[in-house]
């Protein structure tokens, strides 16, 4: 069994076998009843009493059934269901992840990714981080806030623009005209416990070696408010206080990120439900005040967010 709960293939066997036992039931009343009805001693048996064996003993195929199926563990029905491994869900997760960054033609390097995201709805929204949006472009010189699709060479760039902010939860949702990305699946993030394994994919280090989205994989070290300790020794400024009025629970790992996965998805290994949304700059700048220097520890800011980001959303479009 993994961290989450999930069965391993040995487990499977066991459903296999359960399986199989139902099948050799129902074969052993088969071959039982047909030898009963070709058997001497009821050679003489009419045929309303034909009727009433043959009830019955289809009844107790059935309770057979229902006995054995009661037996199969839970778990091992969901291990069904959850047969992708890691690396087929990465390969899912990377055609929803982007790049966020900005693209100006006459700049060199024109394009400069700084963030991640992945898409979400129907497939023309992204999620990101908000702190990851600059605040002003150079449209003067035809500066654009721009996505980064798909990899290396191949990379093409959209314009994207602001569709809906939450600077509370440090989130942001794009939306951008052109190629449809597969959505990536809201999980639910009030399940997620200590000690439990997931894996992030995002732009750690932006397109500095070219564009190649990697994966980590971090354990859920803690499950802590966003809320400054008491002794902090730093004073608070006016954008921290306000943030600190209703601290809410975040994730945090013991893998490390770097400010490029800001907005990298957090989610399950094998289903690809996002969990979480990494954050390297919102998070830390508030858990970590106290601190003269912030350590490498990564936060993740549960989905539950991202949910209600995009319910105002949708709703603020009927």
């Amino acid at each position: 069994m993994d961290a989450r709960g999930i069965l391993v293939p040995r487990e499977n066997q066991k459903f296999e076998c359960f399986i199989s036992q139902i099948t050799k039931a129902f074969q052993w009343h088969e071959s039982s009843f047909s030898g009963m009805l070709t058997c001497e001693s009821v050679a003489g048996i009419n045929t309303e009493n034909r009727h009433e064996l043959l009830m019955k003993h289809l009844l107790i195929s059935l309770a057979t059934v229902f006995v054995l199926l009661s037996l199969i563990p839970e778990d091992g029905i969901r291990a069904e269901e959850k047969t992708a491994g890691l690396p087929e869900t990465i390969a899912r997760i990377k055609e929803s992840v982007v790049g966020i960054g900005t693209y100006k033609k006459m700049r060199r390097p024109p394009a400069i990714v700084f963030a991640t995201g992945f898409a979400v709805l129907d497939g023309k929204h992204v999620i990101t981080n908000a702190h990851a949006i600059p605040e002003k472009l150079d449209t003067q010189h035809k500066e654009f806030l721009a996505l980064f699709i798909g990899q290396g060479q191949d990379a093409v760039v959209l314009e994207a623009t602001v569709a809906a902010i939450d600077e509370d939860h440090d989130l942001c949702l794009l939306s951008f005209a052109g190629k449809t990305l597969p959505p990536i699946i809201p999980g639910d993030d009030s399940k997620v416990k200590e000690g439990e394994i997931y894996a992030f994919t995002g732009y750690p280090i932006g397109a500095v070696l070219g564009l190649y989205a990697s994966t980590h994989r971090g354990m859920i070290s803690a499950i802590t408010p966003i809320a400054l300790p008491s002794n902090a020794i730093r004073p608070l400024d006016k954008k921290l206080a306000s943030r600190l009025q209703s601290p809410y629970p975040i994730f945090q790992l013991d893998a490390t990120a770097y400010p490029g996965n800001s907005g990298s998805p957090l989610y399950d290994m094998n289903t690809g439900e996002v969990i979480g949304t990494i954050n390297k700059v919102f998070v830390q700048g508030t858990k970590e005040n106290a601190i003269t220097d912030p350590s490498g520890i990564t936060y993740a800011i549960p989905v539950q967010h991202v949910k209600k980001l995009l319910e105002d959303y949708l709703k603020s479009r009927e």
